[in-house]
């Protein structure tokens, strides 16, 4: 990324992370308020998160770490027995005021502070948990590589482009590539795997990351990315 880039893109972070801060602070009691009456716990949800890919130690991919906030949507004791693991669409453990805070986003409202923060950009990859990351690299060659030099994002690419949890929408030019891209080996146990989800989600990772060697792709998909973003509030879709 060239400074002229990183310099236009963390300006565009700011002033969208204001503007959205306030624009959507009347929305935070409400939303506030409904978390609170239909279960008890914290309104809010910190997770630690893996950012920029900063090199490669003995351990393998070194990240930066840093807190994303989000409003709850799952029971407090969500993961008591389960550990870390990658929410499903159906996700018994999601709330209902939950289910429809996810399939609006509104549940990432609070990521715009971490925008301002400069942990988190506008648009970007979507950051996955640091206990996450060994198995998904391990699953996903260079499933790493898409978050190099890239800050993680609030939206991004993958999340217009494709439906929940990265299945490529029925009819989109994503969908025709779908058969070749999931399970390579075709073993009935891997039908469905969390691997084949993520993989699609890489693939357009990918296609920004790309988009950010020039100064024109990368206004050209930046916006493109941010208009389309409401669309996919409006009508549930993508994750």
């Amino acid at each position: 990324m060239t400074p002229s880039i990183r310099l236009t893109k963390r300006a565009i972070d700011v002033a969208a992370s204001l503007a959205g801060l306030l624009v959507t602070a009347p929305l935070y009691p409400v939303i506030a308020v409904a978390i609170r009456l239909e279960s008890p716990g914290p309104i809010f949800y910190r997770q630690r998160r893996a950012g920029m890919l900063t090199g490669h130690g003995p351990e393998g991919p070194e990240f930066v770490l840093f807190e994303m906030c989000k409003f709850r949507t799952m029971r407090p004791d969500a993961e008591k027995l389960t550990g870390a693991v990658i929410a499903a669409q159906d996700d018994p453990r999601i709330t209902k005021v939950g289910k429809f805070l996810r399939k609006s986003r509104l549940d990432e409202l609070p990521q715009l502070w971490n925008v301002l923060r400069g942990e988190m950009s506008l648009v970007g990859p979507r950051p996955e948990r640091p206990e996450l990351l060994v198995n998904l690299a391990m699953a996903i060659p260079f499933f790493e590589e898409r978050m190099r030099d890239v800050k993680p994002g609030i939206t991004g690419l993958a999340q217009v482009s494709l439906g929940y949890s990265g299945r490529a929408p029925e009819g989109s030019a994503a969908a025709a590539f779908e058969e070749t891209l999931t399970n390579p080996f075709k073993f009935d146990e891997a039908e469905g795997a969390e691997a084949d989800d993520m993989r699609m989600k890489m693939l357009f990772d990918l296609a920004y990351a790309a988009s950010l060697e020039s100064l024109s792709s990368f206004l050209r998909m930046e916006f493109g990315v941010i208009f389309k973003t409401p669309l996919v509030m409006v009508r549930g879709l993508g994750r």
